[in-house]
């Protein structure tokens, strides 16, 4: 039975080119991840916020280098893409960004990220968002990117909204923490939005 409405980005879109690199203003880079990072990640689970906030935990830079090797495997599956947010001068690991739950056909992506203690304060969240953002709507042609967060992350409300990343509401209990169930903030951005706050 034929479908009525054809995909909004084609299977394989994704898959038949490298991951790029995508050019942040101010100095960052988003690029894919290298085995040579695996240090910087396992540092960056180390941080209680990135802790509080995710569900796994790296205990070792071998276990750190095994989720790299996942991530740079799954450009090709389509589903998710990962990216390393680095210093584009020392190629130093400031943060990570993400489209994850990938649906093509359908134009839509969930955007992710968190940044290295070090790195905060700085604006690497907002500008990588604001990049990727660009890039996902204009080279790759999806339609929607939602970004949710848990209603107590007030830094990632903040970043949402500072991007462009309208508030459209609110899941109840749909995120769990270590800390039990959370209430989880839905923004969204659809191709055609305005422009976001300059960061």
């Amino acid at each position: 039975m034929p479908f009525k409405i054809a995909e909004i980005v084609e299977s394989g879109t994704l898959a038949r080119r490298e991951q790029p690199v995508i050019p942040v203003p101010g100095g960052l880079a988003i690029r894919p991840w290298a085995a040579t990072d695996a240090p910087a990640v396992y540092e960056a689970f180390q941080d209680p916020l990135i802790q509080r906030w995710h569900a796994r935990v790296a205990e070792s830079e071998s276990e750190a280098l095994g989720w790299i090797e996942e991530w740079r495997a799954s450009w090709a599956g389509e589903r998710d893409a990962y990216w390393a947010v680095a210093d584009a001068g020392t190629d130093e690991v400031v943060g990570r960004i993400a489209l994850k739950c990938m649906l093509l056909a359908d134009g839509q992506a969930e955007i992710a990220y968190w940044t290295m203690p070090t790195a905060r304060g700085r604006g690497v969240a907002s500008r990588s968002v604001t990049a990727l953002t660009h890039w996902a709507f204009t080279e790759v042609g999806l339609h929607r990117l939602e970004l949710t967060h848990s209603t107590a992350n007030e830094a990632s409300c903040g970043v949402a909204l500072k991007t462009g990343f309208a508030l459209e509401g609110t899941k109840r209990g749909a995120g769990l923490h270590e800390d039990g169930w959370h209430d989880m903030h839905v923004h969204a951005r659809v191709a055609g939005d305005g422009g976001a706050a300059s960061v």
